[in-house]
């Protein structure tokens, strides 16, 4: 017996008569939650490690999809046998140069003939939009970065890197006229379109802007964290009366754990973060 059909088979008592009373109640709906997690846990553990870590959620995210087969096979629709023979055929569809007689030579090539093979297979579906893979529950960053990264591969794109970031310029400019008028719809719409096109910055410089936020997050709760703990050492506790110590406690945990040059600012004026790296990653695209 395969590790596969053992797992099918484990799920499969778990959904029984005599199976986990938890089990049986789930639906597509209830278990999409745990969906995402275990996706997010993985992602965690690809990047921080160690290896052991990542088998382990990559297993938790299996179960979830062969939960959910498992659903759609109660139902008569689908069985995790047709979830491995549609990726399949759609792998082998997607790459005539590895499963055909033709043959690419750069990655780029890849990606556009995969984005051709799509285009067509569109037009044999009823929706034809350049977009509708693009799933409509994403967090709008990554979500971002699908639509920009979509949008760039057929030639809709700013020429260069210089007129992207004056395009940012325009943004923020229209974000502070929003602000001193006082609109707030106004201020959302110019934030939301600001946030865009920094997310492609990112994409046009081959880095993930999830991964630069998550990082930013934990670079500033690991930092305020060190201001935390030096105030409990004089028995204080964070408040807006003591901004002027932390802003000095920040300044000292920043020149602790800094990896680059000092430059920007705080969000309360003080300093944080460290100056942009440069350098250039391959697109990922």
């Amino acid at each position: 017996m395969s590790e596969m059909d053992r797992l099918r088979g484990i799920m499969a008592r778990l959904r029984g008569p005599d199976g986990c009373p938890w089990d049986r109640e789930q639906t597509f709906e209830s278990l999409g939650t745990y969906l995402v997690e275990e996706a997010y846990e993985a992602l965690e553990a690809a990047d921080r490690g160690p290896a052991e870590a990542l088998r382990e959620e990559l297993g938790d995210l299996l179960f979830q999809i062969v939960f959910q087969a498992r659903i759609a096979e109660e139902r008569g629709e689908f069985d995790i046998e047709g979830v491995m023979k549609g990726i399949g055929d759609k792998i082998v569809r997607r790459h005539p140069h590895v499963f055909g007689e033709s043959r690419l030579e750069t990655s780029r090539e890849v990606v556009a003939q995969w984005e051709r093979i799509k285009t067509e297979e569109r037009r044999d579906s009823r929706e034809g939009s350049l977009f509708s893979g693009v799933p409509a529950s994403l967090p709008a960053l990554l979500k971002a970065l699908r639509i920009s990264t979509k949008a760039a591969r057929v030639g809709f794109d700013w020429p260069d890197r210089e007129g992207l970031l004056a395009k940012v310029d325009e943004e923020l400019a229209e974000l502070r006229r929003a602000l001193d008028a006082g609109d707030r719809r106004s201020v959302a719409e110019e934030l939301g379109d600001l946030l865009f096109t920094i997310c492609n910055v990112a994409r046009r410089e081959g880095l993930d802007p999830e991964r630069a936020l998550q990082e930013a997050n934990r670079k500033f709760t690991e930092r305020f964290g060190q201001v935390e703990r030096r105030l409990r050492e004089e028995g204080l506790e964070p408040a807006p009366e003591r901004r002027a110590r932390m802003e000095e406690l920040w300044t000292e945990a920043k020149g602790r754990v800094r990896r680059t040059s000092p430059g920007r600012t705080s969000p309360s004026g003080g300093t944080s973060g460290s100056a942009p790296r440069r350098g250039r990653r391959p697109a990922s695209s």
